[in-house]
């Protein structure tokens, strides 16, 4: 029997046990993300169906493994060759074990004598590129710092909080992807450096420190912005991606669940699909690394102090542009040619909208009409109305930016010898 006087002391530390208990689990479990998946070495072939009967559970799961290495070894070789499945080569179940690195049950019904299953397949690059004819190794771009960013509810997240988002990029194989993806998973300082608000940083010095940081030589931002009727109902996510400090945007597309139980099938599918993009945009010489991202080279020693009062920088009027487009090629030609302007000190974007109106602050050296002319010129029609200035139509590209002539050299007079 427990005295009256030892019984605060006992719920006290029983209390003081389950806190610890509890507080154990939330650090081994975690609530900022999880680690991204290493697949670098291996190559992945999925939604291999099998139906095998034998005469136990057991043994018709073999049967249904073995099966699924020698159809995902054909199916392989014919997705990388572009040929037809029934002209892949047939190998023995002994070399298939020594090339299969592990297999992804993806979706398994087992039965006394029977199993039904959709398999992955994931075979080790070194020793299947050979047989494959892909080679160990492949052509891939530099390392990109990739950045997901949810927006729901009208709140930006990136790895502050566990997400759906970040959990289908840290499941996404990159094997046998163009793009040399830099995944954050949410642990130590991420949430602290790499946020959603970072994405929207101008600032070179501090993306200078992060793709130094996390061994980076670029920045991708993968944004998706959540709609949801009512919750556990249907959501609607428009995804885009976007590349550079400037946040310059690649492409996009919109997906639908039918459900909250369908939106992590949804999410694997932006991520497949994004991914398709930022390859393409690779392929078409558009992934550039910004020069801005560059050590500024240091400056010059003076060559004498020249004492007189500071000049002040004028950074010019302001106005707001607002950008009438109706496509992705459209807004970042406009954006170009405001950047490129003559007189033009600054160009950050507010809302970006590529289907429709974006909305950017400027400072312009003049007034409003000369840069409403300055943009007519280039063949854009533009209306000025006080310090709102409304961009619509298209153009192409900016021109060049016109290079220093070189130095023209001064001709020499002949001397001449008096006698």
């Amino acid at each position: 029997m427990i005295r009256r006087p030892f019984l605060p002391a006992l719920l006290l530390f029983l209390a003081a046990v389950l806190l610890s208990g509890a507080l154990y689990a939330q650090l081994e479990s975690g609530e900022r993300g999880i680690l991204p998946l290493d697949s670098s070495g291996t190559l992945e072939i999925g939604g291999i169906h099998v139906d095998v009967s034998s005469k136990d559970a057991l043994s018709a799961r073999y049967a249904g493994w073995r099966l699924a290495q020698r159809d995902g070894f054909r199916a392989l070789w014919a997705k990388t060759h572009g040929r037809p499945v029934s002209e892949a080569p047939d190998l023995p179940d002994p070399t298939l074990d020594g090339l299969v690195s592990s297999i992804i049950v993806e979706r398994e019904q087992i039965g006394p004598n029977r199993y039904i299953a959709d398999l992955g397949i994931l075979f080790d690059r070194a020793r299947a590129g050979e047989l494959l004819g892909v080679g160990g190794e492949m052509r891939r771009s530099a390392p990109m710092l990739l950045i997901p960013v949810t927006v729901s509810g009208g709140t930006a997240t990136s790895v502050e909080l566990r997400n759906g988002w970040q959990r289908a990029w840290a499941q996404f194989r990159t094997s046998q992807s163009s793009i040399d993806y830099v995944r954050i998973s949410g642990m130590g300082v991420d949430p602290l450096l790499v946020n959603a608000a970072q994405s929207d940083r101008p600032g070179r010095g501090w993306w200078r420190n992060l793709v130094d940081l996390y061994g980076a030589a670029d920045i991708l931002v993968a944004e998706v912005q959540i709609q949801r009727l009512y919750p556990g109902g249907p959501a609607q996510a428009r995804f885009i991606a976007r590349h550079g400090p400037d946040n310059e945007i690649v492409g996009g597309f919109s997906l639908t669940a039918a459900n909250s139980d369908a939106i992590p099938a949804m999410m694997n599918e932006g991520v497949r699909r994004m991914d398709e993009l930022y390859s393409a945009a690779l392929a078409a010489g558009r992934l550039q690394r910004d020069s801005t991202l560059d050590l500024p080279a240091p400056p010059p020693l003076p060559e004498e102090v020249v004492e007189g009062p500071p000049v002040a920088q004028q950074m010019g009027n302001a106005f707001q542009v607002q950008i009438a487009a109706s496509n992705v090629n459209t807004y970042n030609f406009a954006m170009a040619h405001l950047r490129t302007l003559p007189g033009m000190s600054q160009v950050i974007p507010q809302s970006i909208n590529p289907s429709g109106t974006s909305y950017v602050l400027i400072g312009y050296h003049g007034t409003g009409p000369q840069l409403a002319a300055a943009l007519s010129a280039r063949g854009w029609k533009a209306d000025a109305n006080g310090t709102v200035i409304r961009m619509s139509g298209g153009a192409g590209p900016p021109p060049p930016i016109p290079q220093p002539r070189p130095p023209v050299a001064t001709p020499t007079s002949p001397v001449t010898n008096s006698q």
